[in-house]
């Protein structure tokens, strides 16, 4: 059948922002014990609360529950952007756990097996959620669960106090603080606290401003005596070197991934009889050029987890990423055989014997679904999110765009990393010999990546006949050390040389209309995207989302602790370099911005705060714009009602620009 030809984004698209807002978030933080396999799951449809769920092994067929009612948020604030925030334990029947709830950010305990609501395990703190905990591990014995603690003191001196603690599962803490034992400190930012399976030694991350953890970290040792961490020292990372994680696979051999040859590679340290230091650490695949780990921009990150055979599980590669089974005597990798081409770093081992792999994993074509392999047969299944149980379905798939990776030129000859979305309709083609609008999306981060996986949101656009083009311009992660240090010091200035080269490389193979150009992004992807606004007169509008926009702001108070100082690697050093801070940053530049753009912000962010964006629109001059705010959001729109209206108001702004007709609400453009 003939496709019927119609104006670049007026196809008739089933996808509507009010799907997108009410589709149920992708599942997270999957967490097995024994048959039983949990997992996160945000609600936006419950004020963007974060849900745990779970099913079994050994059920017959995909059956899921609902273990945390509403009100109850499952989710940690430490670093403002928290990660794994709950643990599993043996219950009265199956598994109980401990978590981490948003709005008092105390640890609770609930045992479903028992009934009855969750219970404290921590105390109040003094002020509302100073105290707040992440990554929580069982201990060997049963009785204590440790995690790293975030204390924020009314001290200005002090500021932020982070340390590893075990906290009894009795419940005898959350009325006497006496009773959480100080574990470890050492370091102003703590992760990946491990304990080897004899309870003997503990292993743990640690970095200090300036650096981040993908720049310098020490993956640290010690001896547990009397529930305390003695005789510490540093077994692998240091000055330009980053560990990412460390499992213990035996009580003398910890595995762990780090990057001395420029890329995230697993390695092995080996201990001896005394608890010394054997060999290691120890490469196990050479010098690999791909990626066996990433950013810890969340905790409880897992890109590898030692199997009982021997072998280690490992989430590895460049562009896309696929879930191997490494042997360590040989380097020997041999790849699952799942159409999944995302593998997150979030695996577990699930079953009673420990022979089955769970992890997030996620396609173009396939929604993120919590994954089970059998590691003895290959075979494996969805247990949560992905594909219809029933019938196999996927939402929408007949409007999936068809993705590309590609690499563009960029300047100085450089290689860009981008994902490319063509518009796509099965129905439905634009004017013969005219090219498309597109939209470049830049990700957050900035040190971060965006992977070619199903999304609604693209889906949205293209199928309306807008294509989108993903930016991983240099500084991303997933290409090696060098790729992501390209942003050193030049923060604003790469960024956006990179996404108009993409931009710009689109419009000259006739693929992108270049009066069509629109830049949109969140967070850092807001900066850049602002950023471009002011730096060059390419694109024509832009979607500016929680964005930085004031860099010397942001590096003198403006934000939290943990990204307080990550402008002194990839802008410069402060004060001395103020007057970069000024040249790169989209504040300072605000008059020369001339294409319309709609600003989105949540008015609770502590991350990118408001001040911002009032301080970058008080010297906008007759530019139309919109900026929109959101109560009760921080970092990033968790709400029905605010996702809904994010979208809406950014496929009406291509409208009035671009010029054509479309059946949202019209966003009020104000000079």
């Amino acid at each position: 059948m003939s496709k019927r030809s119609l104006p670049f984004g007026t196809w008739p698209s089933p996808i509507t922002a009010t799907d997108l807002a009410r589709h149920e978030g992708a599942p997270n933080w999957p967490v097995a014990l024994g048959e039983e396999v949990w997992w996160a799951e945000p609600r936006p449809s419950e004020s963007g609360r974060v849900a745990l769920c779970r099913t079994r092994l050994d059920a017959p067929a995909r059956g899921t529950e609902t273990v945390l009612p509403a009100p109850w948020n499952a989710r940690s604030r430490v670093h403002e952007y928290g990660g794994r925030a709950y643990a599993l334990l043996p219950g009265t029947t199956g598994a109980a756990v401990v978590f981490s709830e948003f709005s008092d950010q105390r640890l609770y305990l609930l045992d479903p097996g028992a009934g009855g609501e969750p219970a404290p395990l921590t105390p109040p703190p003094d002020t509302p959620s100073a105290l707040r905990y992440v990554e929580p591990v069982i201990s060997p014995e049963g009785g204590h669960v440790l995690c790293v603690r975030e204390e924020h003191t009314d001290d200005a001196e002090a500021g932020v106090r982070r340390a590893i603690v075990a906290v009894p599962l009795d419940g005898s803490a959350a009325a006497d603080p006496d009773a959480v034992t100080v574990v470890a400190v050492g370091h102003h930012f703590l992760a990946c606290p491990r304990i080897s399976p004899d309870g003997r030694f503990l292993s743990w991350i640690g970095w200090d401003h300036p650096n981040m953890p993908w720049d310098s970290t020490h993956l640290r040792l010690a001896e547990l005596r009397d529930g305390r961490a003695t005789g510490t020292r540093t077994v692998a990372g240091g000055a330009d070197e980053a560990v990412v994680q460390a499992e213990w696979a035996d009580a003398t051999t910890l595995y762990c991934v780090t990057d001395p040859d420029g890329w995230w590679n697993p390695h092995r340290v080996t201990l001896d009889a005394d608890g010394a230091v054997a060999s290691g650490p120890d490469p196990l695949v050479g010098v690999r050029a791909e990626e066996f780990g990433g950013p810890l921009w969340q905790l409880g990150a897992c890109w590898m987890t030692p199997v009982p055979d021997g072998r280690i599980a490992a989430v590895h590669g460049t562009a896309d990423t696929r879930m191997g089974l490494l042997r360590p005597e040989t380097g020997e990798i041999t790849d699952v055989g799942t159409p999944h081409t995302e593998w997150s770093g979030k695996l577990a081992l699930a079953g009673a014997d420990g022979t089955t792999l769970v992890g997030l994993a996620a396609a173009p074509d396939r929604p993120v679904a919590v994954v089970a392999v059998d590691l003895r047969d290959g075979s494996w299944r969805e247990l949560a999110g992905g594909a219809d149980a029933a019938t196999g379905a996927v939402p929408f798939a007949d409007y999936l765009p068809r993705p590309e990776a590609r690499v563009f030129a960029g300047p100085h000859g450089r290689e860009v990393h981008a994902n490319l979305y063509p518009p796509f309709h099965p129905e439905v083609t634009g004017p013969e010999g005219e090219a498309a609008p597109y939209v470049v999306w830049v990700h957050g981060g900035p040190t971060s990546r965006t992977p070619m996986i199903y999304d609604q949101e693209i889906a949205y656009f293209t199928s309306r006949g807008i294509g989108v083009v993903e930016v991983n311009y240099g500084g991303s992660t997933g290409f090696g050390r060098a790729y992501r240090e390209r942003l050193r010091g030049s923060w604003g200035v790469v960024d956006v040389e990179d996404s108009v080269s993409v931009a710009q490389g689109l419009v000259d193979e006739g693929l992108a209309d270049p009066a069509r150009l629109a830049i949109r992004g969140g967070s850092a992807g807001g900066f850049t995207s602002a950023a471009a606004l002011a730096f060059s007169e390419l694109f024509r509008c832009a979607a500016i989302q929680f964005p930085i926009v004031d860099l010397a702001g942001w590096r003198t108070g403006e934000t939290h602790d943990f990204e307080s100082q990550y402008p002194e690697s990839i802008v410069g050093p402060w004060p001395s370099a103020k007057d970069v801070y000024a040249r790169n940053s989209p504040v300072d530049h605000a008059e020369d911005i001339t294409a319309p753009f709609v600003l989105l912000q949540g008015l609770e962010d502590e991350i990118c705060p408001p001040v911002q964006c009032e301080r970058f629109l008080s010297r906008i001059r007759g530019v139309p714009h919109a900026y929109l705010t959101f109560e009760g959001e921080q970092h990033g729109f968790r709400r029905e009602e605010t996702i809904r209206t994010a979208i809406e108001a950014e496929l009406s702004l291509y409208a009035q620009v671009f010029g054509f007709e479309t059946d949202v609400p019209r966003l009020e453009l104000r000079p």
